[in-house]
């Protein structure tokens, strides 16, 4: 009887044990697991952080899409309810600029590029008898920005079939790296952190503060590649403005504040900054009557003057730090109307300025 129950006894222990080591031996199983999950979803993460700058475009570019297509599909609906109105929407002819596309034919076929103004880097395939200046023209942009984009030596290393990637825009692109900022990536390229900001094809994480994502791809408008010489025949000079309320003659616009030309216009920049850290006053480029003074959507051009010249022209005056004009009030050529600052879409202290005609923008540099 004893020695059935020490066998029992030291076989109960010996259970107690094996159960013991079990128990151990799961809990390390899922300890290492559990670690190995860790860094699964770790790189998971990381993943999806840098691709967020893409996917947010591609999710803006969806939306206003969606939200286009609806007001198409309502805009006829929404016609009839208004009383008295008998404008058919569709007959209506839509405004804006209008694009020439008459071209020179006498010397035989030409290859005719789309004019519609491109949001990402497409691909091109050299033809028989391209040259990199053939190919910049042909795209509008530069040759040094087709030089860089392909990390091209020399002008004849290109050849018949090779594959060569075209910006948009005139510049360079840059994948963004951790640390980057437009402020700093603007610096890199000799360039207005402000050309950055407003080129409208870039996505920020915080449109307040112009964060980028780690890993997305921005376009750089106008930008140099650090310690490059270029090959275009005529270098980049910052322009400087002449003393603002310049005497000219009766119907000129007079410039409206002394700076440096900071960004000029461009079909998606209607007009041109010029900064001063000075931050002086801003002065009506002609006489009128102001219609605009404040800052009334809280966003985009910030605290703004506009002024109706009465002969068909319009001026627009953006970011500034205080207004001294009211919305009725008629101002003289040369009279202070604000104080260049930098509230709204802006990344530092400058004056955004416009002139339009009949709806139409115009570069003010082939006016003033």
């Amino acid at each position: 009887m004893n020695k059935l129950f020490l066998n029992f006894k030291s076989l109960l222990t010996d259970f107690l044990i094996f159960l013991r080591e079990l128990f151990s031996y799961l809990l390390k199983l899922t300890r290492i697991h559990a670690r190995k999950i860790e860094i699964y979803k770790s790189v998971f993460v990381t993943s999806l952080y840098r691709q967020r700058g893409k996917m947010a475009r591609r999710l803006m570019h969806s939306g206003m899409a969606g939200i286009t297509a609806f007001g198409i599909m309502i805009a006829p609906i929404v016609a009839q309810e208004f009383p008295q109105s008998k404008v058919d929407p569709w007959d209506t002819p839509s405004p804006g600029t209008v694009l020439s596309a008459t071209i020179d034919n006498s010397s035989g076929t030409s290859t005719m590029i789309s004019e519609k103004m491109r949001d990402k880097v497409i691909e091109y395939t050299v033809e028989e008898g391209d040259t990199v200046s053939t190919i910049a023209e042909k795209f509008g942009v530069s040759v040094d920005t087709v030089r860089w984009q392909n990390k091209l030596k020399s002008k004849d290393q290109i050849k018949v079939g090779q594959t060569l990637e075209i910006l948009p825009i005139t510049g360079v692109s840059h994948k963004v790296q951790k640390g980057d900022t437009v402020y700093s990536i603007a610096k890199k390229y000799d360039t207005s952190p402000q050309a950055i900001v407003d080129y409208p094809y870039n996505a920020f994480i915080n449109d307040e503060t112009f964060e980028l994502a780690i890993g997305q791809t921005i376009i750089v408008p106008d930008g140099i590649m650090p310690e490059a010489i270029p090959w275009s025949p005529v270098a980049r000079v910052r322009q400087v403005t002449p003393d603002a309320g310049t005497v000219v003659a009766s119907g000129q616009f007079v410039w409206p504040v002394s700076g440096t030309i900071t960004q000029r216009f461009a079909w998606y920049h209607k007009g041109i900054d010029i900064a001063n850290s000075a931050a002086p006053n801003i002065l009506a480029a002609d006489s009128g009557t102001v219609i605009v003074a404040g800052w009334p959507d809280g966003y985009g051009y910030g605290n703004r003057v506009m002024i109706d010249h009465g002969n068909g022209y319009q001026t627009l005056y953006a970011h500034m730090s205080l207004i001294y004009v009211l919305v009725g009030q008629t101002v003289r050529r040369g009279d202070a109307i604000g104080k260049m600052g930098s509230t709204g879409r802006s990344t530092g202290t400058h004056l955004h300025f416009e002139i339009r005609r009949g709806g139409t923008f115009l570069d003010p540099l082939t006016i003033l």
